[in-house]
């Protein structure tokens, strides 16, 4: 965090805006708390990214309440390019004053953002749709980006990619199993039953038609606490070790991946409203 935090920084008067990411599906957990420190008075578009995989009603709500900040917010999935279009119009818009300048003095020079946005959050996939061609680093896991990169796109922008970069300490423990659950932490250093049990938890409160629909459950499975409903998953998908016990590692990898690709349905885990 620090390293990263210094590389802002250090960089951060050669842009003209920022292009934060958050992940549609908790765009709360996602935003990073000290940003708005670390950029000043710099113009700020919030991309909720992944909104493929996010409940649609609610991508509407959240952009509408992130648009009544100081901050434009746009609803974006890099898989089937939804939203990149108004990606381009919201940065002409939030850029006009600048765009106008440059244009009564012959100067013809891209804008320059800066890309910020939690570990796998998608910072690379973006940039590599708005350059028609490969030119981040991007897997689905995080810590691809460890140095900072500048890549020049034919929709009249140059962007700064930089590492994902995650916050010393969370507000609540919500917040850092929210962050494991969509992937932006690691699951070779958390839980991964854990991580399971507190998603089952989220969608039997949230999503019990699709939970219920998925797994085969009934209304009376769907009271089981978070635990035991992780364990009936894995006994109905058949996830079972010598012994009658079920393995719990496999069911936890499954109800992640799950969720990840969206097979459960579209969810998003913190609500507008």
């Amino acid at each position: 965090m620090a390293a990263t935090k210094r590389l802002i920084r250090e960089n951060l008067s050669s842009v003209d805006l920022i292009l934060e990411l958050t992940d549609a599906r908790i765009p709360l957990s996602s935003k990073n708390p000290e940003l708005e420190e670390l950029v000043g008075a710099k113009p700020v578009i919030l991309i909720l990214n992944k909104s493929g995989l996010a409940d649609p009603e609610q991508n509407r709500l959240w952009e509408k309440r992130y648009g009544a900040t100081k901050a434009r917010a746009v609803c974006v999935d890099c898989i089937d390019r939804t939203g990149i279009k108004a990606l381009g119009a919201a940065v002409r818009e939030v850029m006009a004053d600048k765009l106008e300048r440059d244009r009564q003095k012959n100067i013809n020079r891209p804008v320059r953002a800066m890309v910020l946005g939690v570990p796998n959050v998608g910072k690379s996939t973006l940039i590599n749709v708005l350059c028609g061609s490969k030119k981040a680093k991007a897997e689905n896991r995080p810590g691809v980006t460890l140095t900072k990169q500048w890549v020049k796109t034919s929709v009249g922008l140059e962007l700064l990619d930089m590492p994902g970069v995650l916050w010393p300490k969370f507000s609540d423990r919500t917040v850092g199993e929210n962050l494991s659950i969509t992937g932006a932490i690691k699951d070779a250093v958390v839980l991964t039953e854990e991580v399971a049990a507190a998603l089952c938890d989220r969608l039997k409160e949230s999503y019990p038609g699709l939970l219920a629909a998925r797994y085969k459950l009934s209304q009376d499975d769907l009271k089981l606490d978070k635990y035991a409903l992780f364990e009936l998953i894995g006994k109905k998908r058949g996830m079972m070790i010598p012994g009658g016990e079920v393995d719990t590692q496999r069911c936890a990898n499954m109800l992640l991946e799950e969720f990840r690709s969206a097979k459960i349905g579209r969810i998003t885990l913190e609500r507008a409203e």
